[in-house]
This record gives structure tokens, sequence and C-alpha cells, in this order.
């Protein structure tokens, strides 16, 4: 958790959380052969997509609500439980969920491009909250630089809890991002090696 206590409720933030949750049940009760179609269809496959075709453009706005495992959505509603509501209560409800949601498309057009441009996985699907999350924690930063991040940090088989800078925890998020996307271009792997969309 960080340090920072919200002034309201974060209504958009919680009401994200259970829409992704409740998506990422309907998908995990999918056939194989209905969760590659839904995947297919909501993801971004760029090879799906058609500059010039709007109505090729909405998985930019769909990708954001899928996920690929279990950890990738705990994962990404753990981060946005914990600075999702700071920024909500900064920006205002309605235009945090218009700030998320454009996050998310911007993600989505970038990671598009990236593989666009180096001709990689242009048949994979790219899902997930990852883009819009990191630009949530990009504005968390900037309203609130100087806030703590409480983390458990692991020795072998002990650990406690310590007080981190945010600006130290998500400037090593960042770092890690960019460095494994850097990895899987330099590495040829593509630019979803892994399945995971760094770029975004």
């Amino acid at each position: 958790r960080d340090t920072v206590r919200s002034r309201s409720f974060p209504f958009f933030n919680w009401a994200i959380i259970i829409l992704n949750v409740l998506v990422f049940f309907y998908q995990s009760n999918l056939s194989m052969s209905g969760l590659e179609n839904f995947v297919g269809n909501f993801g971004i496959v760029p090879s799906k997509i058609t500059p010039g075709n709007p109505l090729t453009w909405y998985p930019f706005l769909t990708h954001m609500w899928l996920h690929g495992s279990l950890y990738h959505i705990l994962s990404n509603m753990w981060i946005l439980y914990i600075f999702g509501d700071n920024v909500e209560d900064r920006l205002g409800s309605f235009r945090y969920i218009l700030f998320y949601l454009l996050g998310g498309i911007a993600a989505g057009v970038a990671q598009y491009a990236v593989a666009v441009y180096f001709g990689q996985g242009q048949d994979i699907p790219a899902l997930g909250a990852s883009g819009a999350i990191a630009a949530v924690m990009g504005a968390y930063i900037l309203f609130f630089p100087r806030s703590r991040v409480v983390t458990f940090v692991p020795i072998f088989l002990f650990g406690w809890f310590a007080n981190v800078p945010s600006v130290f925890y998500l400037g090593i998020w960042f770092a890690a991002q960019l460095l494994s996307g850097l990895v899987q271009l330099s590495t040829q792997q593509g630019v979803l090696a892994g399945g995971v969309a760094w770029w975004a």
C-alpha cells in the first residue's frame, strides 16, 4: 500500500477493478477455442488492424479489459488498487476514467506501432490493463512525488516491511519495463516474447 490516504471513495477505480475481474471470470469459463476466439477478437492483433478503417480500431479500447493469467490480473489490479484511488481523488472520478481509458488506448497504439515497425508479433494478441495502469502510475508520481510505498522485502524465509519512496519504487518499475523491451528487440525474440507487451 501507499502512505497517501484518499479523501473520497474511489468509485471508478473500484468499478475498473470489478469489471476486469468479471471479464477474467468470463474468459476462464470459455472453452479453449472460445478463449482463442475471444482474445483474437478483442485483443490487439496488429495484422487485423487497418489504419484506414476505423471499424478495426476497437481492440485499442477492448484489450485493456482482458488478461492472460491469474497472476497477470492479480498483479495489475493490486497496483491499480494501491495507486489508482489517489489519482482518482486528485483528478475527480470522470476525469480519472477518461485518463485511464486514454492511457490504455495510447499504450495499445504504442504496442501496435512497435510491432508493425519491427515486423514482429503481428499475429499475436496483446492484452491487459498494464498500459492504462502505467499511465496511472505516471500520474501518481507527478501528483505525489514525496509519498512512500509500504513494501514487503523478503530475505530467505523471513522479511520485513519497508517504506520505500514512490519515486524509487516506480522508477525501478519503469526502468525494468524499458530494459525488458530493449532486450526483446535486441535478441530478436519479438515484441511479444514471453507473451508480455513491454512496449505498451
